[in-house]
This record gives C-alpha cells, sequence and structure tokens, in this order.
C-alpha cells in the first residue's frame, strides 16, 4: 500500500451519480479491508455531506463538507487549499485510512482537478444525458484518469447506445478506462474497485 492515503477525487454533472457512487464504493472498501475518509463540496450547502453521514455506510465523523461558496472548478482547480486542508485533517484524525475520495460539487463536463490536491480522478456521466457526451471531448470526459458511465438501466429509454459511449469514449481518452455502471443496483461497482486497486490504491 501507499506510504499516505490515496486522494481520489470524484467529479461530473450535477445528478451524473457521485454521491450514489461514493455510497456503493464505502461497503465496498470495507469488505476490502481498506479504510476510507470523505470530504464534499457543496456551492452553499452541507447536502452531500449530510447525506453520507446519515446513510449508516461509515462513521459520520469520517466525513466532511466543504461549501465552495463559488464557482466548483475554483475549490478542485484553480485554488483547492481549502480541500486539502480538510483532506490533510482527516489523514491526521485517521492514519489507518487508504484512501480520502474528494468529491466535487456538480458542475459541467469542463471540470477537472488540480494534481496538487488527487493522485487520481474518476468522472461520471449520466447515460441517459446522451451518447454524444463523449465524442463532444470535454475536459473531465477526456483528462480524467477513469471515466465512469452511470445510469445505464436508462440508456434503453433515450436511445443512447452504451457501446457507442464506451467505444467512443476510449477513443477520445487514448485508451484510458472507460466503466458502466448502475449505482441503483451496484451493477459495475466492484470494477471500479479493482480499476482503483490496480491505478493507485496499491500503487
Amino acid at each position: 500500500m501507499a506510504l499516505s492515503p490515496a486522494r481520489i477525487g470524484i467529479g461530473g454533472p450535477v445528478g451524473s451519480g457521485k454521491t450514489a457512487l461514493i455510497e456503493r464504493l464505502i461497503p465496498v472498501f470495507e469488505s476490502r479491508n481498506l479504510e476510507l475518509a470523505i470530504v464534499t463540496n457543496d456551492l452553499v450547502t452541507r447536502e452531500d455531506a449530510r447525506r453520507i453521514q446519515r446513510s449508516g455506510l461509515i462513521d459520520p465523523n469520517r466525513v466532511l463538507a466543504v461549501e465552495t461558496g463559488a464557482c466548483p472548478h475554483t475549490a478542485i482547480r484553480e485554488d483547492p487549499t481549502l480541500n486539502i486542508q480538510t483532506a490533510d485533517q482527516l489523514v491526521l484524525a485517521y492514519p489507518g485510512i487508504a484512501a480520502v475520495i474528494i468529491e466535487s460539487g456538480g458542475d459541467n463536463l469542463a471540470s477537472t482537478f488540480s494534481l496538487d490536491l488527487v493522485d487520481y480522478w474518476l468522472f461520471v456521466i449520466d447515460a441517459a444525458d446522451g451518447d454524444d457526451i463523449p465524442r463532444k471531448k470535454g475536459p473531465g470526459v477526456v483528462r480524467s484518469d477513469l471515466l465512469i458511465i452511470n445510469k445505464t438501466d436508462l440508456a434503453p429509454y433515450v436511445g443512447a447506445d452504451l457501446d457507442r459511449m464506451v467505444r467512443e469514449g476510449t477513443a477520445v481518452r487514448d485508451g484510458k478506462p472507460v466503466l458502466l455502471t448502475n449505482c441503483a443496483t451496484g451493477e459495475g461497482i466492484e470494477a471500479v474497485m479493482d480499476q482503483l486497486v490496480h491505478d493507485v490504491l496499491f500503487a
């Protein structure tokens, strides 16, 4: 395992399933004996942090909230100081953790993470938003370490072609991984965890 906890960013548009992904990952971390802490970002609320704290999935004290008060890009990219300090606080309080997940506030496809803040980051998109998202080459889609296409169960209802999304996503990402998930059922979550273990948790 890395000498210090991995810092893993999760970004994506509002409603793409970032918080749901975290809720699904928590018990998978636990099943693999990997301790976790979480930092959430919201504009002027602590709604996501409270949701996770009340879920019963994790010690509520291991979940801290950052209220960005401005564009979510700023707190994870231009000036991530507050997020860095909050993650540091959790690392000091829980020296046995394997990772700190830092969830961005919901934003558009341009959201990216500063590498001063995270070692590795995931970008979550919603299949129901259209199968043209990957080929539009937004920075989050192209630059993230792992692209997740979530809500796969909704694809048939909007005519989205999942195979095409994976194919075009892989093409614009120079072969970096693209995974499918359905956070409502847990489908694909083990594959996400396997990718994290391979890429960052035991790097």
